[in-house]
């Protein structure tokens, strides 16, 4: 069976991530969140003071350590998915807090970020065999991608998605604040000029709002398959 390249796209909190990690395992190819290095990067500036009180970012500096800034993933054998390490730090839950989940997107903007991401990303996917999940896989990193999938849910079930999840890890979290935060994200998302969110022509629309997990795991599964049997 050939190997291909699964470039799963969409909005904040949709669920992109569960489907991609649970497609790479059972076909056995490499999964790559792609959100989660520009979390790390997010991260890595919060705590070398690397935003303005106001929120802006101290751009000079964020590039200037840019080399010093490395994202691997290693398989966790007990959840059989892969982990986020930030300069060898095992950061995957640091990530996922409301204080990254408040930065990223204008960290996400930040052309020359975007830049080392895109190359690190690449070369990960090189050999294909691989499902990546982001903003913008289908329509920058790869966009030869024979399979691409554009995921969407309503904002309000994506802030209960993402509610739930804060609070299944014991991590603090009010709905109201994670609604207005996804709102956001995907405004800057959408409106960014540097790979802005959207849908490839030769996406694959799934808008998973009243989906269960296996119900759209089944539905992905049926995408890669019709695709590699062509």
């Amino acid at each position: 069976m050939k190997k291909i390249i699964v470039a799963i796209d969409g909005h904040s909190s949709c669920g992109k991530s569960t489907m991609a990690k649970d497609l790479a395992s059972k076909i056995g190819y490499t999964y790559i969140d792609t959100g989660a290095m520009y979390r790390a990067v997010t991260l890595y500036a919060l705590r070398h003071d690397l935003f303005y009180p106001c929120g802006n970012i101290k751009l000079d500096e964020l590039e200037a350590a840019m080399p010093d800034i490395h994202i691997t993933f290693r398989f966790n054998e007990e959840t059989r998915r892969p982990d986020t390490y930030l300069n060898g730090e095992y950061v995957e839950n640091l990530i996922r807090g409301m204080e990254v989940s408040s930065h990223v997107s204008p960290i996400a903007t930040v052309g020359f970020v975007r830049e080392a991401m895109v190359a690190q990303q690449q070369e990960m996917g090189r050999a294909k065999g691989i499902v990546m999940d982001g903003r913008d896989i289908g329509t920058v990193v790869f966009p030869e991608a024979e399979l691409k999938v554009f995921v969407t849910a309503s904002a309000e079930v994506r802030a209960q998605r993402r509610y739930d999840e804060l609070m299944a890890k014991g991590q603090p979290a009010s709905f109201d604040e994670i609604l207005e935060n996804v709102k956001e994200r995907d405004r800057i998302d959408s409106s960014r000029e540097i790979s802005p969110l959207r849908q490839a022509d030769d996406a694959i629309l799934l808008d998973n709002s009243n989906l269960t997990i296996p119900q759209q795991n089944e539905w992905l599964m049926e995408q890669y398959l019709r695709v590699v049997n062509e």
